[in-house]
């Protein structure tokens, strides 16, 4: 019987409504939900581990670094199948591509949690957990990076987001759908995984800021961001990649000062491309120096701006890391 490392990490999937309060908080061990999820030990050998109990808003890029680093010293070991994580569902996107940037290993590592508490009706924690341990044990899930489980629907950490506030299967991929589910206890695979891409990292650069466009914004916050130091700078377009003009001259100064600007797309789907020629159009941008994010949403391509400048100050191998990685860019 294979075991399997259950790491909890916090999030909602721990937490039970204070009735001083009347709202949830973190209230449950480890221990005490595993014994909800019934019957798992006729699957698999499960060592339980405390990392944190931290609600999702209050992770941080480095506790992910040192999440990283602790899920990295389990895999290491010869006995060791894979590792659940438990994490808060408002970050839990981020905190997944992180591992799966950093993360070195052919064995499986699957994110979940919860999106109800232990004292409404219908908890989906144990059960989520059950599919990702039952994911973790299969040998097809070796070789696709990280993974998030919920609701039996399995996906890349690299395309995975959160697209409903309350709903079960509120985790979706908005480009390419599941990888897979998890079918009366079995793993089935519908499609290949995306081939990985590995940043090494010792310490992080987290002075990277996300400025999502509006109609007719200028580039006060870009000016602010430069002020305040900023060594990288994510621009959340319209589109295919365009931002209002006023904020085309903050964009240069930025670059002129060193700041690497990456460039999303607030779409839902997609990705950017230096489509369009007009004064704040992605060709304008590209030619001045903007890198883009593909099909990256905003908050991932912070992740991944914070690893790559966390890996080089040099900007044409930030660049490289960006448009030579998982997608290609012309």
């Amino acid at each position: 019987m294979k075991k399997v490392a259950v790491i909890f990490n916090g999030g909602t999937i721990t937490m039970k409504v204070d009735p001083r309060i009347k709202a949830a908080v973190p209230t449950l061990t480890g221990e005490e939900i595993m014994t909800m999820v019934t019957g798992i030990e006729s699957y698999a050998q499960i060592e339980l581990y405390t990392f944190s109990n931290l609600p999702g808003p209050h992770m941080t890029p480095n506790i992910m670094l040192e999440l990283s680093k602790y899920i990295q010293n389990l895999l290491s070991r010869e006995d060791m199948a894979g590792v659940v994580v438990t994490h808060g569902t408002d970050t839990l996107e981020e905190t997944a591509y992180f591992l799966d940037l950093t993360l070195k290993s052919g064995k499986p590592v699957v994110v979940t949690g919860s999106m109800r508490n232990s004292s409404e009706l219908g908890y989906d924690g144990p059960a989520n957990l059950a599919a990702s341990i039952c994911t973790v044990i299969s040998a097809a899930s070796r070789d696709r990076g990280v993974m998030v489980c919920f609701n039996d629907e399995l996906y890349c950490a690299s395309e995975v987001t959160k697209a409903n506030s309350m709903s079960l299967n509120a985790f979706q991929s908005p480009n390419f759908g599941p990888i897979g589910i998890v079918d009366n206890n079995e793993v089935l695979f519908y499609r290949d995984s995306i081939k990985k891409q590995h940043i090494d990292v010792k310490e992080l650069e987290t002075n990277v800021d996300l400025i999502k466009c509006t109609a007719g914004m200028d580039a006060k916050f870009i000016d602010f961001c430069i002020n305040k130091g900023a060594k990288g700078l994510v621009i959340e377009g319209f589109g295919r990649g365009n931002i209002p003009p006023e904020m085309v001259e903050g964009v240069k100064k930025a670059i002129d000062a060193g700041v690497a600007v990456v460039l999303a797309s607030r779409c839902y789907q997609g990705r950017v491309l230096d489509s369009y020629g007009y004064h704040g159009g992605g060709k304008e941008l590209r030619n001045i120096g903007i890198i883009m994010a593909d099909i990256l949403p905003g908050q991932k391509a912070r992740i991944k701006l914070i690893l790559a400048l966390s890996n080089t100050k040099d900007m044409n191998k930030v660049r490289e890391i960006f448009e030579m990685g998982l997608y290609k860019v012309k």
